[in-house]
């Protein structure tokens, strides 16, 4: 009994249009997930991951953090044109995602008091700055992000917990950007773990890219498998 319903919000740039998931069959609020896109923004990928976090006895929420509309493919002309927008704009950033974040507070399922988020490629940037801007969500995941720190000054200590599922191949977030994101989360007073998977690089989630030879990219059963795990006993415990 699963149902997705589009949420039309707003915000700087807006309005935007996001995709909840949720089970038709509850009475009660649930806690509520925040779905950070990768790099194309909202689509059928992660309106699929939003069910499958609402069948853990959550709602999902899919953000849109470009804009109604305002969406890529692998062959758009420009794929990264409105990621690339976001990324020399790190307060527009973070402002879409409070909004975002507001929206997913206020769908009639959720408990409030009770919300994380997770994030994929860009969307895995984005939750960390999340975090990073103090905003009301208990613990964020990262699967395979970018961790270039924003560019401003944040508050301290960063209160939501961190899980970033790194594929250690990834050339995107090299170990010397590991060990620099690590650095500044230690730093920051934050509670954080990292999960590295031998052999896996960018992408490692996305089930389109199983024949990529593109170098350190492409889709990889085993830490996908591994991170979905991880994240759902992570959820648990936030949540508890």
């Amino acid at each position: 009994m699963i149902q997705r319903q589009t949420i039309l919000y707003g915000g700087p740039g807006g309005p935007f249009e996001g995709v909840a998931a949720f089970d038709t069959d509850w009475t009660d609020l649930r806690p509520g997930v925040l779905i950070l896109p990768n790099v194309l923004g909202e689509k059928e990928q992660d309106r699929v991951t939003a069910e499958r976090i609402a069948a853990l006895g959550y709602v999902g929420f899919v953000a849109d953090l470009y804009g109604e509309g305002k969406r890529t493919t692998r062959e758009s002309p420009d794929p990264a044109i409105y990621m690339n927008a976001l990324n020399a704009d790190r307060p527009l950033l973070r402002h879409r995602l409070c909004a975002s974040l507001l929206a997913l507070h206020a769908l009639p399922q959720v408990d409030p008091a009770r919300t994380a988020a997770i994030g994929y490629c860009f969307g895995g940037k984005a939750v960390i700055d999340l975090a990073r801007a103090g905003a009301d969500v208990l613990g964020v995941v990262a699967f395979h992000g970018i961790f270039d720190p924003p560019g401003y000054a944040y508050p301290t200590p960063i209160r939501a917990k961190l899980l970033i599922c790194h594929g250690w191949n990834d050339p995107l977030a090299p170990p010397e950007a590991v060990t620099g994101l690590a650095t500044e989360l230690t730093a920051a007073g934050a509670d954080w773990q990292l999960l590295g998977f031998g052999g896996a690089g960018h992408a490692f989630t996305d089930p389109s890219l199983k024949t990529s030879t593109r170098p350190g990219f492409g889709y990889d059963a085993n830490a996908d498998r591994r991170s979905w795990t991880a994240m759902t006993e992570f959820l648990a415990e936030v949540f508890a």
